[in-house]
């Protein structure tokens, strides 16, 4: 991971801030040099002169620090990958994508069933979690949010409590455009990243 952060770094300092603020719908501080990316409703700053990612928020620490293994990566391929495309508005389950089966095999599985196990019994406490997250609640499900871990990749989080004939559940959609922006293995890691901060 060290290799691909530091390929990342140099990459970002070589680009244009204008492009790559137009690509990933961030912002650039000429003053600091640092690009300033929106996540989970918080506000995540990065600065290539630095090779620092910080985040001035209770989010923003909890995502660099517990969760730094799947969102630093991540946060770094996005500025140098994200596209300047618009979102289709259509959902695709990650095993459809390209590669997908990285989503279901083996140690790579999400956490989906740890997911409907918490909030089973408590949709609204998914609702509320998710919403203090800077996630926007959208009709799917017992209960779904729309969430934005990175501009440009949405991520939809679906709860369904069970009944007499199925188990409770969850699912995790993707934009379709997702694989358009990054590569699989970068965006498994952000569907980890998003599963556990509702955790």
């Amino acid at each position: 991971m060290e290799c691909g952060e530091n390929k990342c770094w140099d990459i970002l300092a070589a680009s244009d801030p204008l492009a790559i603020c137009r690509n990933a719908a961030a912002r650039y501080d000429a003053a600091t040099g640092g690009y300033l990316l929106d996540t989970f409703g918080t506000e995540i700053t990065i600065s290539p002169t630095d090779r620092k990612i910080s985040g001035g928020s209770k989010t923003g620490e909890l995502l660099l620090t517990r969760l730094g293994y799947f969102s630093r990566l991540s946060i770094l391929w996005y500025l140098v990958s994200a596209k300047d495309i618009a979102l289709s508005g259509k959902l695709i389950n990650p095993m459809n994508l390209r590669g997908g089966h990285l989503f279901f095999r083996g140690t790579h599985v999400l956490p989906l069933d740890k997911l409907a196990e918490k909030y089973t019994t408590d949709a609204e406490g998914f609702l509320n979690r998710g919403i203090s997250l800077g996630g926007e609640k959208i009709c799917h499900g017992d209960a779904a949010i729309k969430f934005f871990p990175l501009p440009r990749i949405p991520i939809v989080l679906i709860l369904w409590r069970g009944d007499d004939e199925f188990p409770p559940g969850a699912d995790l959609l993707f934009d379709t455009t997702a694989e358009t922006q990054l590569a699989i293995d970068i965006l498994w890691s952000i569907a980890m990243m998003n599963i556990l901060i509702m955790l």
